[in-house]
């Protein structure tokens, strides 16, 4: 599968961004907490989704997903074994562990796998659990943990780690007594998750905060919640519409979410504006500056995962922008797909690089590295001059729910394809929304489909 699109043409109109993929993902790992049933709406319609139901499934799940709407309930866990090849295309099936120690008392699960981000161990979910009683084995690629020895207690994370604070806080959640998470990670979908514990009727406190304590151990029952939006997309959409000289207005958003994205975009001198609640306008300038340092960390801070469409923003700003990614090592990779359009930079290490700009993109294959570095490789195809390929869009699916339908809602030019010999066809549709724009068929508010 690839994208194909043709670019330098600003993005315009209103577009609403889907419900938070880190989020719904844990959520639905904690339902398997309760025999109960849940309704979780605003849920993306997206890849990784549809591999953990599926696990869910082999789990002893049972549930319906249509129109972002998921209702699942699991009367009795039927397996606690999840081979490895269930597991190996998404790191996120760690969070199965802590809900199946809570309810079954043992789990044996294959290392989980997902985007090639350099090393991402599970050492801290590991620890943590030790820290409570948890018994652990690894064996070769499989781990084997028991939990019937466990108890509730203090727990300081070895990292800031998502997924680990989000297991532990749904492992706790099956514990009597209090459990105290230190170094807990507060990001806007670790907060979603809390809320849902917090209605399954666990009592949670500090939340957003680096120090939470939960009290678990009674009946917790099936509930109704609505997932956060994403705010990785609401960023992805908002730069998106800066580095093709837009105007676009982001609806669903929870502002603060990304203080430090909207600090960085107003340095380089972007329009933002916040007139309603939970809506942003963003309106891109003809003259960008650069930024001196963008230095990716924990939230609140810059978020890693806008960090590969920020920079391919900053190809258009004035003068010398430099990155530092402080927690992957591999996630500056993307920057060698982003020369073959005509990017200039200067790699310094595996965790800092410059941008050289303004430069002039334009059109060539290119491929995805990773979920959000192939986000960053259609806003460069947004912005380059004629037709890009971008290929390896799997990754893009994974973490984006039908982001090209709604880049076509802006009034992007972008149709996906499933094999080579579409070309022909592609060319085709991509002058057909010229000819159609041209004589005031197609409008950017309006979606289209081939």
């Amino acid at each position: 599968m690839r994208f194909i699109v043709k670019g330098a043409r600003p993005l315009k109109g209103d577009i609403t961004v889907s419900g938070s993929k880190n989020a719904a993902l844990p959520i639905i790992a904690a339902t398997l907490l309760s025999e109960e049933e849940f309704t979780i709406s605003n849920i993306p319609d997206i890849q990784d989704v549809r591999t953990l139901l599926e696990i869910m499934r082999h789990l002893g799940s049972q549930f319906t997903f249509d129109d972002n709407t998921l209702k699942i309930c699991t009367p009795a866990i039927r397996t606690t074994d999840i081979p490895k090849e269930m597991v190996k295309t998404m790191r996120a099936s760690i969070l199965l562990v802590g809900p199946l120690l809570a309810r079954a008392k043992q789990i044996r699960i294959g290392y989980p796998g997902g985007c090639v981000l350099g090393k991402r161990p599970v050492d801290t979910h590991l620890d943590a659990l030790r820290e409570l009683g948890v018994r652990v084995r690894e064996d070769g690629d499989m781990i084997f943990l028991d939990s019937g020895d466990a108890k509730a207690g203090k727990v300081i994370l070895k990292e800031i780690s998502v997924t680990a604070t989000e297991n532990l806080l749904m492992f706790a959640s099956g514990l009597t007594e209090e459990t105290e998470i230190r170094l807990a990670a507060q990001e806007p979908h670790v907060q979603d998750l809390c809320r849902f514990l917090i209605a399954m009727g666990v009592f949670v406190n500090g939340v957003g905060t680096h120090v939470v304590t939960v009290r678990g151990g009674g009946v917790l029952r099936g509930t109704e919640h609505r997932v956060v939006s994403d705010y990785l997309e609401v960023g992805t959409m908002a730069i998106a519409a800066a580095a093709t000289c837009g105007d676009v207005t982001i609806h669903d958003v929870h502002r603060h979410d990304l203080d430090a994205l909207w600090q960085k975009m107003c340095e380089a001198g972007i329009i933002i504006d916040f007139d309603k609640e939970h809506q942003v306008r963003v309106r891109g300038v003809k003259s960008m500056d650069s930024i001196a340092k963008v230095d990716t960390g924990i939230f609140p801070k810059f978020p890693t995962d806008l960090q590969a469409p920020f920079m391919v923003m900053l190809t258009q700003a004035n003068g010398v922008s430099k990155v530092f990614e402080t927690l992957f090592e591999g996630r500056l990779n993307y920057l060698f797909e982003l020369e073959k359009l005509g990017a200039r930079f200067e790699f310094l290490n595996p965790h800092q690089a410059i941008i050289l700009g303004p430069t002039p993109l334009y059109g060539a294959p290119i491929a995805s590295c990773d979920i959000r570095a192939g986000a960053g490789m259609i806003i460069a195809a947004l912005i380059a001059e004629g037709t890009t390929e971008v290929s390896n869009i799997n990754y893009i699916d994974r973490g984006y729910e039908a982001l090209d339908e709604k880049f076509r809602q802006l009034g992007a030019y972008i149709v996906r394809s499933q094999s080579p010999e579409d070309l022909p066809n592609e060319q085709r549709s991509l002058h057909q929304m010229e000819d159609r724009e041209r004589s005031g068929e197609l409008r950017p508010e309006v979606p289209v489909s081939f």
